[in-house]
């Protein structure tokens, strides 16, 4: 199972440089593996719509969340541990959020971010997974 960061979509829907990376992950890997947390998908929106592309996100939501993408979140008790891996790993919440959420469903966590390569856990870049 694979938990995607936010940067692993928004590379794709803002047509960045490895967008076509991350076409060939979603595309040959079973969508129904990949996971998103709550924070993610919420912040996705948040650009999209302050870049007044509305229709995009929509879009993502019918063609990535409705068709297998899941979705998880950290429990209030989960949340109070977040300081212990800022400490420990020097990362930020949105970084200490999606590792947490990693670590707790033993995910591989896929992110062009290498912050956390100074984790545990690593990362993996959507084109390492299909090699």
């Amino acid at each position: 199972m694979y938990l995607a960061d936010t940067n692993i979509f928004l590379e794709a829907l803002l047509g960045q440089e490895k967008k076509n990376d991350v076409q060939s992950f979603l595309q040959n890997i079973d969508l129904s593996t990949i996971y998103i947390t709550d924070l993610s998908l919420h912040s996705i929106g948040i650009i999209l719509y302050r870049l007044k592309n509305f229709a995009l996100f929509s879009s993502f939501l019918e063609d990535i969340i409705v068709d297998g993408v899941g979705i998880l979140s950290l429990s209030l008790e989960d949340l109070k541990t977040l300081d212990l891996i800022v400490d420990k790993f020097d990362l930020d919440f949105d970084d200490a959020y999606q590792y947490a959420v990693a670590a707790k469903y033993e995910m591989q966590l896929i992110s062009f971010d290498t912050d956390f390569d100074r984790t545990e856990r690593k990362r993996k870049e959507p084109i390492e997974v299909l090699q």
